[in-house]
C-alpha cells in the first residue's frame, strides 16, 4: 500500500485543502485555484488508466505491420540472391545492393517508427496534462507574488498602483502555507506520470514541474519564517500543539 501513489487519496487531500482555503478564504481566487487542481486530477484518472494498460488491439496492427516489412525484406533478399555475380553483371549488382541498402534502411526506419508508436502516444497524453499542471503551477505562484510580510514590520509607503494588503500577520501565514501545499500536491500529480510510463521526455517535463514547485515553495517558505522570526512570544508560548492555523 505505501510503495505507490494512489490518485485517490491525492484526490481526498486536495479537496479537503480547498475546504480549508475556502472556510479561511471564501471565496478567494486560491480556493477555486484548489478546485481547479482537483478537476484537473481527476481528469487525470483516465490517462493514468491508459499509461497503465497495453494497447493490445494496437500492438496486434503493429504485429501485422511488422510481418509485412518482414516478409518484404525476405522478397528482397531472394531477388538480390538471383542477381548473377560475373564480371558482365558487375553494375546491375552494385545497383542493386545501393537499393537493397535504401530498401533496408527505409523498411529499419518504418519498424522502429511502429514499434515506438504506442510509447509516443502515450507520451503525448502524459505532456498534455502536465501542461496543464505546470499552468496551474504559475498560477498559484502568481497568487502569492505580492503576499509580502514586510508591510507588516515597516512604515507602509504606499503608491496609488500598489496592491491591496488586507491580510493580518496570522491570515498571510495561512495563505502562504495553502500556497505552498497546492505546489506540493501538484507535484504528487505530475510524479504519477512517471510511476507507469518510462519514458525520458515525461520524466524530463515531471523534473522540471517538481524543481518548479520546489523553486516557488522554497520562496514562500522565506515569507513564513520572516513571518515567524517576529512572532510575539506570547502568542508562540500560547499556541496549542497540532492545532490547524
Amino acid at each position: 500500500m505505501y510503495d505507490e501513489l494512489k490518485l485517490d487519496h491525492i484526490l481526498k487531500t486536495i479537496a479537503a485543502l480547498q475546504r480549508r482555503i475556502s472556510e479561511r478564504f471564501p471565496d478567494s481566487g486560491l480556493s477555486h485555484v484548489a478546485g481547479e487542481l482537483y478537476r484537473v486530477g481527476e481528469d487525470l484518472a483516465p490517462t493514468l488508466e491508459r499509461l497503465r494498460r497495453p494497447r493490445w488491439a494496437l500492438r496486434a496492427g503493429l504485429a501485422v505491420a511488422i510481418l509485412v516489412i518482414a516478409a518484404l525484406l525476405a522478397l528482397f533478399t531472394l531477388r538480390f540472391g538471383r542477381i548473377s555475380v560475373d564480371v558482365s553483371g558487375i553494375g546491375a549488382l552494385l545497383q542493386a545492393i545501393e537499393a537493397a541498402a535504401q530498401d533496408l534502411i527505409f523498411l529499419s526506419l518504418a519498424t522502429y517508427f511502429l514499434l515506438t508508436i504506442e510509447n509516443r502516444l502515450r507520451r503525448r497524453a502524459s505532456l498534455r496534462a502536465l501542461h496543464r499542471l505546470r499552468v496551474i503551477v504559475h498560477i498559484v505562484d502568481m497568487h502569492q507574488l505580492t503576499k509580502d510580510p514586510e508591510h507588516l514590520y515597516a512604515p507602509e509607503m504606499r503608491t496609488p498602483s500598489s496592491p491591496a494588503r488586507g491580510l493580518s500577520r496570522f491570515q498571510l501565514s495561512r495563505y502562504l502555507d495553502y500556497c505552498s501545499e497546492l505546489l506540493s500536491l501538484a507535484s504528487k500529480l505530475a510524479a504519477l506520470h512517471v510511476q507507469y510510463l518510462n519514458d525520458p521526455v515525461v520524466l524530463e517535463a515531471v523534473t522540471d514541474i517538481e524543481n518548479l514547485a520546489g523553486s516557488l515553495s522554497s520562496k514562500i517558505w522565506q515569507k513564513i519564517v520572516i513571518l515567524d522570526a517576529a512572532r510575539p512570544a506570547h502568542a508562540v508560548a500560547g499556541a496549542i500543539p497540532g492545532q490547524d492555523v
